[in-house]
């Protein structure tokens, strides 16, 4: 497996070694050594799996106690994947990166605890894989607003383009009125 950087040193974009043949493929998505030899020592306690229609955008989330890191990928269909530093005392904070993931490239997303999270569906029936350092605590979780124009992420939306939003996702709080992590 290659580990590549991301613009946002702690987040990481991971290639895993991929054996195909006529018949198929076979890939490992998750090896605790392998991981651990990379730098990346996780326990993973939680797995979620989402399907999503086209021009749905989940997110902006995190937790502001009990926060998840999540390793994220794309089994099908294609989402434009984003982690946004949360960390007040982070030099990178307020800061964002984002990757494509799909089903045809099979890369997968690091994205650690004190990091929000979120991803636009590209593709009808986009099914999303999460693997989850801690479990989900719906009474500490929060939004940050998509839009904002202070992060100034790159959605892959034209213009005219409406994604399809949660209630709790559209009144999200802008970076400058969310709760962020010391």
């Amino acid at each position: 497996m290659k580990v590549h950087e991301t613009r946002l040193p702690e987040v990481k974009i991971i290639e895993p070694r991929v054996y195909g043949d006529d018949r198929g493929f076979f890939l490992e998505s998750w090896n605790a050594r392998l991981f651990a030899e990379a730098g990346l020592d996780l326990n993973f306690v939680q797995d979620n799996h989402s399907r999503s229609a086209k021009g749905v955008l989940r997110g902006l989330h995190y937790q502001i106690q009990n926060p998840q890191g999540k390793l994220v990928r794309v089994v099908a269909g294609r989402a434009f994947d984003v982690a946004v530093d949360m960390r007040r005392s982070s030099p990178d904070f307020g800061k964002w990166t984002g990757v494509e993931l799909s089903a045809d490239n099979k890369l997968m997303f690091w994205v650690p605890a004190g990091f929000a999270h979120g991803f636009l569906s590209l593709e009808e029936g986009t099914d999303f894989l999460y693997k989850c350092t801690n479990f989900y605590a719906p009474e500490h979780e929060r939004s940050l607003l998509w839009s904002d124009p202070a992060l100034a992420i790159d959605w892959p939306l034209a213009a005219s383009d409406v994604p399809v939003l949660s209630a709790k996702d559209a009144d999200a709080p802008p970076l400058a009125h969310s709760e962020g992590f010391a």
